[in-house]
Parts: structure tokens; sequence; C-alpha cells
């Protein structure tokens, strides 16, 4: 391909600044590809990229998908270019693209494929020029009200830049983004029937109550969460079609059972929360659609966990310490965590630090996602305390309160890193749910209270 001046110029100028970056042991996931782009406008169609493009999107779990699907491609063998450490805007794919250059712009010959995590807004910009072979998304629901609150302004902001040759990787499960591309080819993933499964939404937020094609109201004969779940319209007999990955998932086991073209295949289970299941699906279906064999994923998903930033798990004296992302400003990613630990088994000790980006170019004033978030879920009797750290703690504790929630079990702190000292550790479990700026507070915490665990033996 001949490349312009213009973009050997911008190209040298970002790799130089990424040498610099990294010598001054800087993260550099942003900076030179937006640098790039300010100096040559069409840098993305210039550069050179790998033959396969894997994309993942979505409104949650599009970073565990993405790291899960990673983790897997390596270890059966595959050199992979990705955004893994980086941001997944425009410029962060710009950037690892860069990263992956050589001096005149092509692509590293020992790069297989791609796989990039993309913020759903900038859909339009990146399959613009990285036009992924392969589309994973996870899920669409309304995110925080700054930049993504309504699904159809999402949804149309992918529909419209899903580029024609790209196969669809679709939630069966989920009305909305299942219809993303209807022209394109596509295949669904899908979990059966649970016991936890609800008949009717017992959430705040339900964003598809009605039928997309008729407007009817929709029956759903199960629901797993919001909008996820198996839906029909009785006036115009709308619904998505049958799913060509069939899961059942055994949380007991912990397996997950697949039913494929090719017959019915077990996976080792990651996690065993319903968000975790369907990621793990969705990669499942995907890595099959690009070509890997059951054995290939099955004996990768072996030594496979959800990355630390987002969920850990350690036990301590019989107590058993959690820490699990759960995203401020988006009430869909914060009410399946609340979901989860209130469903879990034997009596909890629960830190809040959800602080709505507090301090950070995303930080709002904004606290209405709190009122929409299933703060209910929260309010069982295995559920002895709750201590919350940070500016917004007297506003979750409010929401607690409306939630019917016990007052005397509510303990509130400023300091996010003060709140271990306010457990009584009379409990099976402690669930540390932390902000997505708040992973490292969430890690101290743990190590915290694990060390509160030892002391509290020894004595």
């Amino acid at each position: 391909m001949k490349r312009s001046l213009r973009f050997h110029a911008a190209h040298l100028v970002a790799k130089s600044a990424m040498c610099v970056q990294k010598l001054l042991r800087m993260n550099a996931s942003y900076f030179p590809g937006k640098l790039a782009l300010k100096l040559c406008p069409d840098f993305g169609q210039q550069i050179g990229k790998p033959e396969k493009i894997i994309a993942v999107t979505g409104t949650n779990g599009k970073t565990t998908s993405c790291n899960l699907a990673l983790s897997i491609l390596e270890d059966n063998g595959y050199t992979v270019l990705s955004n893994r450490l980086g941001s997944n805007v425009n410029a962060g794919i710009a950037t690892a693209l860069i990263s992956g250059s050589t001096i005149t712009g092509s692509i590293k010959k020992k790069y297989d494929l791609a796989l990039f995590e993309v913020d759903e807004r900038s859909s339009k910009l990146i399959y613009s020029y990285a036009k992924p072979d392969f589309l994973l998304c996870t899920n669409l629901f309304r995110d925080s009200i700054k930049r993504n609150a309504h699904t159809e302004y999402i949804f149309n902001f992918i529909d419209s830049a899903v580029p024609e040759k790209t196969h669809m990787i679709l939630n069966a499960d989920d009305i909305i983004s299942g219809r993303l591309a209807e022209n394109n080819s596509r295949s669904y993933f899908s979990i059966l029937p649970m016991e936890t499964d609800h008949k009717k939404c017992e959430n705040i937020i339900n964003d598809m109550s009605i039928c997309p094609k008729c407007h009817a109201n929709l029956e759903f004969s199960n629901v797993r969460y919001h909008h996820i779940g198996t839906a029909k319209c009785p006036a115009c007999g709308f619904a998505m079609p049958k799913a060509d990955y069939i899961a059942e998932a055994d949380t007991w086991d912990m397996k997950l059972m697949v039913a494929e073209a090719d017959g019915k295949h077990t996976y080792k289970l990651v996690n065993d929360s319903i968000f975790n299941i369907y990621n793990q699906l969705g990669v499942v279906a995907l890595l099959r659609e690009f070509g890997l064999t059951q054995d290939q994923i099955s004996r990768s998903l072996m030594k496979a966990q959800i990355v630390g930033t987002r969920h850990t798990s350690d036990e301590v004296n019989g107590v058993k310490i959690v820490t699990n992302l759960a995203k401020s400003l988006n009430p869909v990613a914060c009410s399946c965590v609340f979901d989860y630990v209130g469903r879990e088994p034997g009596t909890k000790e629960v830190i809040l630090i959800l602080n709505g980006a507090a301090g950070t170019r995303e930080s709002s004033e904004n606290i209405t996602w709190i009122f929409d978030t299933d703060f209910q879920f929260l309010n069982t009797p295995d559920v002895k305390r709750i201590i919350i750290g940070g500016i917004r703690a007297e506003d979750e504790k409010l929401r607690l309160l409306i939630a019917g929630y016990p007052e005397e079990n509510i303990i509130c702190t400023e300091g996010e890193l003060d709140t271990p000292k306010y457990l009584q550790l009379d409990c099976d479990s402690v669930f540390i749910l932390h902000d997505l700026n708040f992973s490292g507070y969430g890690a101290e915490i743990k190590e915290t209270v694990i060390n509160m665990l030892k002391n509290k033996e020894a004595k």
C-alpha cells in the first residue's frame, strides 16, 4: 500500500512519543494514537493491520470477554495484537496498531490477528478502518447518563458502522443487541432456563418491554435480569431466532454444557455469576466461529480466570473474601452485581466504594444512577452489615434506606480505605464492591481484610 508523507511523519512522531512514554514508565495506551490521528486524519486507513480482526463490544462484559478470548487464543499459539492494556476508543486502537507496526507503517509479520475491545460510541470511527471479520456484542443496556443513556442511540451507533463482511456473534437472549446488523451473517448464543430465572422483570429498569416490530407489549417466558430472557410478541409473533450455541450452566460442579452444530460439549465454568456465564458463552461461540476446536478452547479454559480488576476470590480461616467490579454511573452493571451478592449462600458483610468516577475526567454530579440501581437485592437477612466509603456514601445510604435495609446495619465513612476497620468478620463472606477507578483500592482493602482475619485467628 502506498502511504503518504503526512502518514510517515505522523507515524514517526507517534512511535517516538510511544518510546518516550515507555522510558518514563508511562502507560502508552492513548496519547500516541491521538497524536497520530491529529497529524494525519486518515492515519487509521493507511497503517498496516493483521489479516484477521476480531472486535468485542457491548455495554457490559466487553473487557472480561476480550481478555478471556485473548488468553485462549494466546494459549493456542496465536500472536495477537490487542488493546488489552489500553484505551478502547479511536486513539486507543490507533495506539495498538502503532505498537504492532514496523518503521514503515506495515504490520509486523509476527501478528496472526488483532483482537480489539471497542467502545460502542467509537464504532463509526474504528470500523471505518479496522474492519472486523468477527464482532461479538455482549449486550446493550442503558449506561452512564452522560454518554450512553438511551439504548436506541447506542444501537444506532453500532448498527450503522458494522461492515457488511463482519460475522456477528450475538446474544439471542438480548432483544436489543441481538438485532444488530440484520443483513450480516450471524451466530447466536443463549442460556437455557435456570432455577434463578423470574417470570417477570424484577429490576427497576427494563429497556425492552415492547415489541420492536409492532410495539405491542412483549410476553416473557423467563427473565434473567432486566430485559435479558426469552420473549415473544403475542400480537405479531416476533421472537428472537433459535441460538446456534445453547448452554446449560451447572454452577454447582462449575460446568458449562454447550449444544453446538456438532454435538454437546462441556467446558469448565470460569465464574458462576450469570453475567460472566454469558461472557464465557459469547467467547466460546466467537472462538468456535473463528475456527478453534472444542478441545482447544476446553484445554485453555482449564487455566483461565476472570481478570483480577473485575473479580477475585480468596478464603482465609473459613471466610471468603471477594472483590468485584460494580461500575458506578451504570445502574444495570451495579444491579447485576448486587443480585449476585444477594444470591450467594451464607452470611455476608459488604463494602461499597462506588463514587461515580469522582475526581476523574468521567466524574459527574448526576446521581440518578443510584436510584435506578436495584439496592433492594442487598436487603436480605444474610447481608449483616454494609460499610460505604467515599463521597457518595450518604447518597447510597439513603438509597439503601429506601430499599428497606436496616439503618443500624449501615456504616458510612469518607475514606474508602477506612472501610475495613468497621467489619466485625462474624460472617461467611466479605464482598468488596469497587468502582472501575477504585480497583487498586479494592485490592488494598482485600489485603487488609486478609491480615485482619489472620490476626483474629492468631489471638
